[in-house]
């Protein structure tokens, strides 16, 4: 269930049902390719090195500090633009609570709903864990569980009772078309919905027999995931075609239609206040938690001094800030492309770039513990021995590289604006954000270590 919790999100609903029929094929790819590899890799390095730090601890022990630093570095950034991405989703719920629908694809409207609902995040986690954690706790099961329980519910409705199914007046093709790498762009958005496997693993000292019961708690946490996600999309995709798809209102779109023709539209702001409240139930969570792992090579000595800094209840308000900062700037991107849903594929493609570098590190060091560190006891190995292991690292890390590659090429089922301002703001946001820990590592000063 902490798997479920990590990876599921309403967000990436409407994402996969644009792509009609072709969905099918990018959750088949996603899961077997991408989230099957990464599980069972971390499952291994959480049981071999344990300590606190995570993706720092495993890519340190495999090709030292610095590249460690660029792993968590890459993990907390990937996840700092992110947030602006999961916040215009919840003000495309929220405009459904305003009566007002249309204020989904208000740009205005988006980044001022973005930068209130942070920044109230943000200083929620200023107060400590244990009030972030109970908050979490009641927004998620309200704001994620009950709506995806809804939207397949009402979806199932809508084919019983014979109303048109969209999905089968567009493309009916299982593959989508490979005639150009723009034509599969959705690929890379998908992938970014089945990220977060890693961040569990952590936990896998903690199952008994985990040799045998966490590769169970994987394929199960991937059968509700894969569920989920395939309803949820498919009842989008049953009452809006391809072309109504809001990226950020999608899922209220279609709870819009699905409730107006049960005579209960009356529901619709209600919803929209719960699939809100999710969102924001994701964003409470995770504030604290990538910038935590960043905290500890900030007492590694990777960050100066000013953002080791912790308040009274343990919280690291500094590193907050400048991620505060990011998020800010990054919103404005809503400002600069011709519509809301432009805006939110362009900072998701952004950060499924920057998340894959991660997961290409992540995979070469499990491959590199192997032999270079063969007598470290692991609660949990990839079965099939060393084959076993260059089967799954390298299929994840093939996966990975392909899709990385195709996050760098606009999807031409959106309108994005200039192809060349796309392609150059990917291409600089991966190299100022790379580039960031590379010039820290070089600049670092030994009194910036803490005993």
């Amino acid at each position: 269930m902490i798997n479920v919790a990590l990876v599921l999100s309403l967000r990436g609903l409407p994402l996969m049902a644009i792509e009609g029929f072709s969905m099918f094929f990018y959750l088949l790819f996603a899961s077997l390719l991408f989230l099957i590899p990464v599980s069972l890799v971390s499952a291994e390095l959480a049981t071999g090195w344990p300590e606190e730090g995570g993706v720092y601890r495993w890519v340190k022990e495999a090709f030292g500090t610095k590249w460690g630093f660029v792993a968590i570095w890459i993990q907390w950034v990937q996840n700092t633009i992110w947030y602006s991405t999961v916040l215009a989703f919840a003000s495309g719920a929220l405009a459904y609570l305003f009566l007002d629908p249309e204020l989904a694809n208000n740009s205005i409207y988006t980044v001022v709903l973005i930068l209130a609902i942070y920044w109230t995040s943000t200083f929620v986690n200023f107060k400590g864990v244990k009030l972030a954690s109970k908050l979490t706790t009641y927004l998620v099961i309200l704001g994620t569980i009950l709506p995806a329980t809804l939207i397949i519910f009402f979806g199932f409705i809508w084919v019983f009772i014979g109303e048109p199914i969209q999905i089968l007046q567009t493309n009916t093709s299982f593959l989508p078309t490979f005639s150009s790498f723009t034509d599969i762009s959705f690929l890379a958005g998908t992938i970014l919905l089945f990220a977060g496997m890693e961040v569990a693993a952590v936990h896998v000292n903690e199952i008994d027999d985990p040799k045998k019961n966490y590769p169970k708690a994987i394929f199960l946490a991937m059968v509700v995931i894969l569920i989920i996600f395939t309803l949820g999309s498919f009842s989008i995709a049953v009452c809006l075609s391809p072309d109504q798809i809001s990226l950020t209102a999608g899922i209220m779109q279609a709870f819009h239609i699905l409730l107006a023709d049960l005579n209960l539209s009356c529901l619709s702001p209600v919803i929209g206040f719960f699939v809100a409240l999710g969102a924001i139930g994701g964003v409470v969570a995770w504030i604290g938690g990538p910038s935590k792992g960043l905290l500890v090579t900030a007492k590694h000595g990777m960050l100066p001094p000013f953002l080791q800094y912790v308040n009274d209840n343990g919280v690291q308000t500094h590193i907050l800030w400048v991620q505060g900062a990011i998020v800010t700037i990054l919103s404005l991107v809503f400002l600069l492309m011709p519509n809301v849903s432009g805006a939110f594929f362009l900072l998701t493609a952004l950060t499924v770039v920057l998340y894959l570098f991660m997961y290409l590190l992540l995979y070469a060091a499990v491959i590199r513990l192997r032999y270079t560190r063969p007598d470290q006891h692991r609660e949990y190995k990839i079965p099939g021995g060393n084959f076993g292991m260059w089967l799954v690292a390298g299929v994840g890390f093939l996966a990975a590289l392909f899709a990385l590659f195709v996050g760098f090429f606009p999807p031409a089922q959106l309108e994005t604006g200039s192809p060349t301002f796309y392609v150059l703001f990917i291409v600089i946001g991966v190299v100022v954000f790379i580039g960031a820990p590379l010039l820290l590592n070089k600049f670092k000063k030994p009194e910036w270590k803490k005993d």
